[in-house]
């Protein structure tokens, strides 16, 4: 059965871009220091990227879509999983689907308007055996632990504090987590939490 996994790299104080961000800057104002980590040659980083680039299924918001389909965002060579450019499906959660995706041609796409529980399920189904891994935003990966819908979270924190941005802890549900691993490079932490039910 699928594992679904948040997977999602943050700064220190919480936050998974830095303020203003959309299409064209995707991780906000100064929000490229979060993922200094996906280019990182480190062993302990290159591993994480490893193990990302092998999910079944994904799952990310509207938002976060917006920014890999826009102009500065994934292309060929380039994608899912960085340089490894995965081609998993991605299943996007969102009101209403985009008319004319430019990432159709790259990647198996499915919009979910009907909520995360909906898009767990039918990310859950294509992946059959493998993983599905929930990448963001934090919005997504959030509303997915706040509602109990994940087995593991990831985090990629990076070192640095962006003071304000994008957070990814915004529930109210009172969670404590229990630590199944942690690597470290010189640029991040990558921790991997168990979601106990």
């Amino acid at each position: 059965m699928a594992r679904v996994i948040g997977d999602i790299s943050i700064s220190i104080d919480g936050f998974v871009t830095g303020p203003d961000d959309g299409p064209a800057l995707g991780l906000g104002r100064g929000g490229e220091e979060i993922q200094t980590w996906v280019e990182s040659p480190a062993d302990a980083d290159q591993q994480a990227l490893d193990r990302a680039s092998e999910a079944a299924a994904v799952i990310m918001g509207r938002h976060l879509f917006d920014v890999v389909d826009g102009p500065y965002g994934w292309r060929e060579g380039m994608g899912y999983g960085a340089d490894r450019d995965a081609r998993p499906p991605l299943f996007v959660v969102t009101s209403e689907a985009p008319d004319a995706p430019r990432l159709r041609d790259l990647y198996p796409l499915t919009f979910v308007t009907d909520g995360l529980a909906s898009a767990v399920r039918r990310a859950s189904a294509a992946a059959g055996d493998g993983d599905v891994y929930v990448m963001g935003g934090g919005e997504t990966v959030g509303g997915c632990l706040e509602a109990g819908l994940l087995d593991q979270l990831r985090l990629h924190v990076s070192p640095i504090v962006m003071g304000r941005g994008t957070p990814l802890f915004t529930g109210e549900t009172r969670r404590i987590l229990r630590q199944v691993d942690v690597a470290v490079s010189p640029v991040a932490v990558h921790v991997t939490y168990a979601v106990d039910a």
